[in-house]
């Protein structure tokens, strides 16, 4: 039983199983103990050993019964040894305690096997005097799940004193007044008030915050009172209370150990009496709000039903382990999980360790092991993994608190800085509770580990070489890295599927979403600070269309002479949708309508035009969006190679952005033209070195999405500065009166934002590139306000799958005459 700060009530839970004493046939005379000459004639308990009884309603086969040594230690004996230890008192001979137990125990029971029980069983554990009449040295047990650091504030005494004027409370009708009541505060502050005015006012006043923190540490005392009580109203004497630590939280305990004197409903009864207390003060404080009016005194409703839902877990020694446990008479659960987990084995079914329990106990407690086990087991690693990520997580916090701690006191605020002050020890305790918990657990397996294996040499190099392996795995899991120790993000979820891919990076996922892990490529403007929560930057994230339709990332493709064209998504915007281009045409169209993603387009061409025909073709590039976190990037690249004499030489190069109905959207449209007009055809080393160069010019259009969009524009025109270079210093190009080959090259580069947007778009926020001669730099262009109204400013897209690549394939140049007007394409 423990609080929203704590543990269980009961100090700790009885050994595994009752000591084995179940016949007097199955001990044997002078083996298993301390030698018969040192033990005493006349056997005396040790001093504050008390005999609790025969559990009631026990689970087990043979029911157990329990006695509690003088620190507080739960023991649980056979009946024969129950009988043994309920016979020594201090005048009988060990003869005489042969025949008490004899009589009681239906069988007869001889003086050598008292002195065997003795000596192996009940001197070991501490029940009784030593010979010379000493009190026993007794280590109590120290279980992992156990409670530490432990302070008594009450004795019994006091503690029976405390809580008697409390046991009335647990009348029938005032039960049901009180659950009633709660119920109503319940439906009518989460679903006719809500918790908005009510969290407002708490943080708004950091005073009654502080004000809500007391109440709550306080309501937790008090539901070890409701313990404490529904044990007297059952007729069992509650014993100490006081705090300790359990896990990585503060708790409050009541040792009602006593409650396993009554049946199963007083134990209940118990085990439910903090829950109970819990709702009485929801109810108390639902009055004092009605009296007050302050809204914040509402949020105390609320920690109250966060206790009891996080109390009636089972699976670690909160209410809901006490009360399973007592309702299938199993009061060491957590003893129960190795013979149960053996049980299973079809082998070791019928061994006496698996048949202690009643069938329906048996299968109660199997259902509980097998899904506490692997969520323990899964908690532990994930508690591993996670530990980096945890440790910047809390040491960011922790600052941030520090930081306001600082301005609270040099504002003289008091109630602000305790607010913070509890925050830091907040963040800091789980920290520290966990590194106990892992330093003591490594603690407990090696030690285990170095006793099983003593005189094993095999076992023993086995153990070390596993444990080493362990150690390589954690030294590799918590490596400073990039991200290994980076907070935790608010867009992050923490599902499973994060947790594998935080430990396998390279197992993300081909479609990124908010929240998971990945790599891809984000821009940002070339000299402005990297983006964070507090100070946001508008920025990129390159994302190539996979080239087919359906998927999350769809877009249109560039449609020439190979004719193959993407789907596009459905067209809502107010104006046509750009014809598709010529069979000389090169176009480049992205389109995204998907909330939070990324469109990315490529179109890259090389166009012959051989003597006299008319040069017409268009390279364009749209990038068009009507979504919210959206970005939509098109780059239209082509070479018009013009050999010989043409009368009309019209070539167009196009680009557009727009955003329709956007909320913090970016588009960018970028098209790069190159028209030569050659003398004559290139030379066989020409087209040669010509080749090589496209191959090139594809290769970087397929790997386009890694590099930053401000370098786009740069590269492409080097690239035409290259091809008027192959060109010019080709004689065959340029014969005739020696004249070079005349370039005509355009670049178009159309950014469009979300209107009101304060921040440049990434694409466009750099200086422009430095182009060869003759060229034009482009003057970038916001596209027209959607009609849908303004969006709002300084916001970033949101990250979307990277990981297709663009459909950009090289085009091989055939190295003859130049051939009729064509276009190799690729998008």
């Amino acid at each position: 039983m423990s609080t929203v700060h704590g543990g269980p009530s009961r100090l700790d839970d009885p050994p595994p199983s009752p000591a084995s004493a179940a016949s007097p046939e199955s001990v044997e005379p002078g083996r298993g103990g301390p030698p018969e000459d040192v033990l005493p004639d006349v056997p005396v308990r040790a001093d504050g050993v008390e005999l609790i009884g025969e559990t009631n309603g026990s689970g087990y086969r043979e029911p157990p019964s329990l006695v509690r040594r003088a620190d507080g230690q739960a023991i649980q004996l056979t009946r024969l040894l129950y009988l043994v230890l309920e016979a020594v008192d201090g005048r009988r001979t060990l003869g005489q305690i042969a025949d008490h137990a004899s009589d009681r125990f239906g069988k007869l029971v001889s003086e050598d096997n008292i002195r065997t029980l003795v000596s192996s069983q009940l001197l070991p554990l501490g029940l009784l005097r030593l010979a010379d009449g000493s009190q026993p040295a007794v280590k109590k047990a120290d279980p992992l799940l156990g409670m530490r650091f432990r302070y008594t504030v009450t004795d019994p005494e006091r503690t029976r004193k405390l809580t008697a004027p409390f046991s009335v409370l647990f009348n029938p009708l005032i039960v049901v007044a009180v659950c009633a009541a709660f119920a109503a505060a319940c439906w009518w502050v989460l679903m006719v008030k809500g918790l908005g005015s009510a969290t407002h006012d708490a943080f708004a006043n950091p005073a009654l915050v502080l004000l809500v923190l007391v109440v709550t540490v306080l309501s937790a005392g008090f539901h070890e009172f409701g313990h404490a009580a529904a044990a007297r109203r059952g007729g069992a004497t509650p014993g100490a209370m006081g705090a300790g630590l359990y896990l990585i939280w503060p708790a409050f305990f009541t040792d009602v150990t006593d409650s396993y004197r009554l049946g199963r409903t007083g134990r209940i009864r118990t085990d439910l009496g903090g829950l109970y207390f819990n709702a009485i003060v929801a109810v108390a404080i639902m009055g004092v709000w009605w009296a007050m009016g302050l809204d914040a005194l509402l949020l105390v409703v609320v920690t109250q039903i966060l206790q009891m839902v996080r109390q009636l877990l089972p699976l670690v020694r909160f209410d809901g382990y006490h009360i399973l446990a007592d309702a299938t008479g199993v009061p060491d659960l957590f003893q129960r999980i190795k013979p149960t987990l053996l049980g299973l084995l079809p082998w070791r079914r019928t061994d006496p360790a698996a048949q202690v329990l009643k069938p329906w106990a048996r299968a109660v407690v199997t259902a509980w092991v097998l899904v506490t086990v692997p969520l323990l087991v899964f908690s532990l690693v994930a508690m591993v993994i996670s530990l980096p990520r945890l440790l910047g997580t809390a040491w960011a916090s922790i600052l941030k608190q520090q930081s306001q701690l600082s301005e609270s006191l040099a504002a003289g605020d008091v109630a602000g800085a305790a607010v913070r002050a509890l925050a830091i020890a907040a963040v800091a305790l789980p920290v520290l509770g966990i590194f106990y918990i892992l330093l003591r657990l490594v603690r407990q397996l090696t030690t285990v580990l170095w006793q099983k294996t003593r005189g094993k040499t095999l076992q023993r190099g086995a153990a070390m070489a596993a444990v080493a392996a362990v150690t390589a795995g954690l030294a590799w899991a918590w490596w400073p890295g990039t991200d290994t120790y980076r907070p935790v993000q608010p867009y992050e979820r923490g599902t499973l599927a994060d947790v594998t891919t935080a430990v396998f990076p390279t197992a993300s996922y081909s479609g990124l979403r908010d929240g998971q892990a990945g790599k891809t490529v984000v821009l940002w403007p070339a000299g402005a600070a990297t983006p964070t929560r507090e100070q946001p930057q508008l920025s990129m994230v390159l994302v190539p269309r996979t080239g087919s339709a359906g998927t999350d990332t769809a877009g249109a493709g560039a449609a020439g002479a190979d004719g193959g064209a993407a789907t596009a998504p459905s067209w809502v915007f107010p104006f046509d949708r750009p014809a598709a281009p010529k069979e000389d045409g090169n176009q480049a169209l992205a389109v995204n309508t998907k909330d939070g993603s990324v469109v990315y387009d490529v179109a890259f061409a090389l166009v012959w035009a051989e003597d006299g025909e008319t040069v017409d073709t268009a390279n364009e590039a749209y990038a068009f969006a009507s979504c919210t976190d959206c970005a939509a990037v098109a780059v239209g690249f082509q070479v018009v190679l013009i050999v010989g004499q043409a009368d009309v030489i019209v070539p167009e190069n196009l680009s557009a952005a727009a955003n329709y109905n956007c909320v913090r959207c970016l588009t960018y449209a970028l098209a790069n033209q190159l028209v030569l007009t050659l003398d004559g055809p290139l030379s066989d080393d020409g087209m040669t070195r010509l080749n090589a160069l496209w191959a090139e010019i594809a290769e970087f259009g397929r790997n386009l999405q890694n590099v930053p969009l401000s370098e786009i524009q740069g590269r492409l025109n080097a690239f035409k500065d290259q091809i008027m270079q192959i060109v010019q210093s080709d004689p065959s190009a340029t014969r005739g009166n020696g004249t070079p080959a005349t370039p005509s090259t355009t670049s178009t580069a159309t950014p469009g934002t979300s209107p009101g947007s304060s921040q440049a778009p990434s694409p466009g926020a750099t200086a422009p590139a430095a182009v060869p001669s003759g060229t034009t730099t482009p003057t970038p262009a916001p596209a027209a306000p959607p009609p849908g109204g303004p969006a709002p400013a300084n916001s970033t897209p949101q990250q979307a799958p990277a990981t297709t690549e663009p459909t950009v394939a090289p085009t091989q140049i055939a190295p003859a005459s130049p051939t009729p007007l064509a276009t190799a394409t690729g998008g």
